[in-house]
């Protein structure tokens, strides 16, 4: 193959560029390929594998195909270290001896060393070669070439994709930092939130003043049960709550901002995302609090003692932004309606109900019952609460 046909100088000048006009890892590899192959380069897949900071994912492959040209995105789950495809696969020794491997498919007779050469020849694959994906700060992530072209990769092929690689994994480990901080601020300040501080909303007082419906949740006797078990035994339990009353938040658009100890605060915004008005705040806060009282049901069923809770759902004006000292702030929301929401959770006990909602909220759906007005402490009009229909429990 003529010397020319394998110049990636051009293609490390991209990639040192910062790969545009590509914004996503996935454009980035998209055009990669497409690079490779205007250069002679025999592509068939290309894959790259990164791990991340997760708590449930343990990291990302990006695999591209010449047949479709298209960038296919899987995770990895938690866990995936000790499952058999990982244990067997030529990634996991590029991860942990760092080093490259290189497997000529063609004319091999018998079992391949790595299952997904088996794969990888029944779709006619004749050459594989896994390179290291260097970090600057000492991590080791994975690549793959593999062609179908008869005879494999000539040696200034597997020269010349080494040469790109430095170039590379520099546009790699930037994607990878962003993907990071993603994950991070999405898991301790949820999805809306992180991408606030992400658009530079870092500043003590920045903020905004937003209408929401504030979802205020408590578990009941966490003091005695506390003194009944370890404390790892009780971080299980309290775990297990938290999944079972705010996973319905967050599928139904919901932010979980905080939790305490063993009470959480939630919001649904109004003309946030997909939620434009206060009758689908109040929806979706409704069927998230509903889904959240049969999940702890089926929990309860099971255990001796069940556990007992209450949700306060509260509709009004509230400051949605960083409040703290000057070196730590915290995002989060405060007002008169967030302090209610907390007060209104507090009657849940006194009325033996698991839900409450304010008249505000109320009004907005329909199968409500009235349990009359009620002072709320430190609020000087007393406030109409209402349940659902059928809804007393000692859960509350």
């Amino acid at each position: 193959m003529a010397a020319q046909a394998l110049d990636v100088a051009p293609i490390v000048e991209w990639l040192d560029a910062g790969a545009p006009p590509a914004q996503r890892p996935q454009d980035v590899l998209q055009q990669l390929c497409g690079r490779l192959l205007e250069q002679g380069m025999p592509l068939y897949r290309v894959a790259v594998f990164v791990r991340t900071l997760h708590p449930n994912v343990a990291g990302r492959g990006f695999v591209w195909t010449e047949p479709s040209n298209t960038v296919q995105i899987t995770s990895a789950p938690i866990g995936i270290q000790d499952t058999e495809q990982y244990l067997k696969s030529p990634i996991r020794v590029v991860y942990t001896e760092h080093i490259e491997i290189r497997r000529r498919i063609e004319g091999r007779e018998g079992p391949l060393d790595f299952p997904i050469l088996e794969e990888l020849r029944e779709e006619g694959a004749t050459d594989f070669l896994a390179l290291p994906v260097r970090f600057i700060n000492g991590d080791v992530h994975a690549s793959s070439f593999v062609t179908r072209r008869p005879g494999g990769f000539s040696d200034a092929e597997v020269d010349a994709l080494r040469r790109i690689m430095p170039a590379f994994s520099r546009v790699a480990e930037i994607y990878s930092w962003r993907r990071i901080a993603h994950n991070i601020l999405d898991a301790y300040l949820g999805e809306q939130t992180g991408e606030k501080v992400l658009a530079g909303h870092i500043r003590r007082g920045d903020g905004e003043d937003i209408h929401a419906v504030i979802w205020f949740c408590d578990l009941r006797d966490s003091t005695p049960l506390a003194d009944s078990m370890s404390r790892g035994e009780f971080l299980r339990l309290l775990n297990e709550f938290f999944e079972c009353v705010l996973g319905p938040v967050l599928e139904h658009k919901g932010e979980v901002l905080r939790f305490i100890g063993d009470a959480a605060l939630a919001i649904f915004p109004v003309a946030q995302g997909e939620i434009r008005d206060p009758s689908e705040a109040c929806r979706r806060a409704l069927q998230a609090a509903e889904e959240a009282i049969a999940r702890m049901a089926t929990v309860n069923a099971k255990r001796e003692r069940p556990l007992r809770f209450g949700i306060g759902l509260h509709l009004g004006d509230v400051l949605y932004g960083n409040i703290g000292t000057p070196t730590r702030i915290e995002f989060t929301v405060v007002g008169a309606a967030a302090n209610e929401a907390a007060r209104i959770e507090g009657l849940c006990k006194t009325l033996e109900v698991p839900l409450l909602l304010s008249e505000p909220v109320a009004r907005h759906v329909s199968g409500c019952t009235s349990l009359g007005r009620h002072r709320l402490r430190g609020v000087g009009e007393p406030l109409e609460l209402f349940t659902r229909t059928a809804m007393r429990s000692p859960a509350g």
